[in-house]
Formats: C-alpha cells, structure tokens, sequence
C-alpha cells in the first residue's frame, strides 16, 4: 500500500487575532504520579494510541493521575482537517487488527470501570473502519464484563450500515461531536455537514442507545447560536451535551476569539437542562470524556 506524506491539520488563518493569554481559570495540573505513570506505561507497552495525547488534551495530568485514559483506535492519522484538532491529517496507513484486543487488555489491566474509546476518521475505508469498531467494544466486554463503555465515533458520511455496526458491540453509550454551532461548520468543520451529524445522532438513539454529543466554545459563536444548537440536539433525541472553551493547540490552527468564563457555562449548562437535555457537562476544561461515568 502506498502511503502518503502525514502532515499536521493546518487551516492557518493569518487575520484571526493573536494568542490571548490564557486566564486564571484555565490552569491544568501537570501530569505526575504513579498513576499516570501506570497508565503511560500501559499505554506504551500495548502501543496504542490515546486523544489525550493525540489531542493535547489539557485534562491528561489530572485523568491518567485518576487511572483513566480515552483510547483512540483506527491509528492516530486522520482524514479529515478539522480547523481546531491537533491530531495529525493525511493518508493513513492499514490499520492494525490485533487493535481491539490490545486495547480490551489494557482497559482490563487498568480496571477501569467506564472505558471511553474514540477514533479517528477513516473515510477511504468503506466500512469507515466499524468492524474494528465493533471488534473493540466486543472484546473489551469480554475481557472486562463490569466496565461499562462508551464510544466516541466519527461521522459515517451517511453510510448508515457502517453506523448500526459500529454501535451494535453492547456499549452503554454512543457519542457524537457536533463539535461548533451550524453557523461556524465550513470554518470548523469544513469536511462535515450540520445537518448530516444531527441524523447519525437520531439514528443512534432509535437504536436503543444512550446518545452523547459536544461542542466547543470560544470560537465566534453567540449565546443564541448555542441556544439553537441546543434546541436542535434535543429535537434529535440527544441525551447529554458537553461544552467547553476550546483551546488552540498551535499557531497553526483556528485561534482563539473568547475565553468564555465560567459563569456564563454555568448559564449554558442551566439553559441546556431547561431545554430537555437530560445532562450537561459544561465548563471551561470540558472535554467529551471528561468526567465521562458521571451521566451513568
């Protein structure tokens, strides 16, 4: 198989403002610990891939601190060029079969009682890569009957079938980021379709599962826009939504526009509940998995 040159996801734009300082609110704690040197090694030793590293997830000291890690499967190489994400774009290569059962055994050795597996986007693959999916969820049940799991998956491009085999293995919850408000998808997400995310979440939750979605904040959108957003996750049967301030991983990517302060999450997160969502995470350092068993 010819492979072709990875590149970082990169949509520079040169008229957006400078890197604000980030504020007060916005500290991490470093990751140290024998626990997170426990996780570390675990990761390390079955070679597999995580988004809070892939990512630069600014939760990765205080979750692997915890014992917990968010795998990412299907490689670390994605297809898409999301103007936010920090994990790296191009053409990826074949992707590994003896993946689920590494990761099953690493959640296994970890003991982890909510497993939260995401992937990249493998859209040159015809199955969009639901089989390993599938597999994954499967065999991390088997090795770990008492954890429950929930699933971060990409969008299928409509490729329904891909869909239900990819949430058919038995996790407890199936998530899906819609990631920025309709207004803001062709500067955010410009290989994605607002409306196209909104069904693969219906479609989700008519087939039984708990349904999960996310977005960030920060990144030009109005309170109104975030309202709608709301009122559209609703209407498509979504059960808990996670918002957070998004954060630019480097100079390269979409910058900065507000650091959104925490009362006004607290607001989003009191409008969310008010508006039907069953649950919302909302907070400066919210990501899709953070805190993730808190909603079961």
């Amino acid at each position: 198989m010819i492979e072709l040159p990875v590149v970082q996801s990169n949509i520079e734009n040169p008229s957006s403002p400078k890197r604000q300082k980030r504020p007060d609110w916005l500290r991490v704690k470093l990751p140290i610990g024998e626990d997170y040197k426990r996780v570390r090694k675990l990761v390390d030793e079955y070679d597999l891939h995580t988004i809070c590293q892939s990512g630069s997830c600014p939760n990765m000291g205080e979750c692997w601190g915890a014992g917990t890690a968010t795998f990412m499967i299907l490689g670390n190489v994605c297809t898409r060029s999301c103007s936010f994400c920090a994990v790296k774009t191009g053409r990826p290569p074949e992707y590994d079969e003896d993946e689920p059962s590494r990761v099953a055994e690493a959640i296994r050795l970890m003991q982890v009682k909510h497993a939260v597996i995401t992937s990249v986007n493998r859209d040159e693959l015809k199955d969009r890569g639901a089989e390993i999916w599938y597999q994954t969820v499967v065999q991390t049940k088997a090795a770990s009957p008492s954890t429950t799991i929930e699933t971060l998956i990409p969008d299928v491009k409509a490729n329904w079938d891909a869909l239900d085999r990819m949430i058919e293995g038995g996790q407890e919850v199936v998530s899906h980021n819609m990631e920025t408000v309709e207004a803001l998808y062709r500067k955010v997400r410009p290989q994605a379709k607002y409306a196209r995310s909104l069904e693969q979440i219906k479609r989700t939750k008519a087939a039984g599962k708990r349904t999960k979605s996310g977005i960030m904040v920060g990144v030009g959108e109005t309170d109104e826009q975030v309202f709608k957003i709301m009122d559209d996750l609703v209407a498509h049967d979504c059960d808990v939504l996670t918002i957070g301030q998004y954060l630019q991983p480097t100079k390269m990517h979409l910058a900065v526009e507000t650091f959104v302060h925490p009362d006004t999450f607290a607001m989003y997160k009191e409008v969310g509940l008010e508006k039907g969502l069953d649950f919302v995470e909302s907070g400066p350092l919210v990501r899709s998995s953070y805190h993730a068993e808190r909603h079961l």
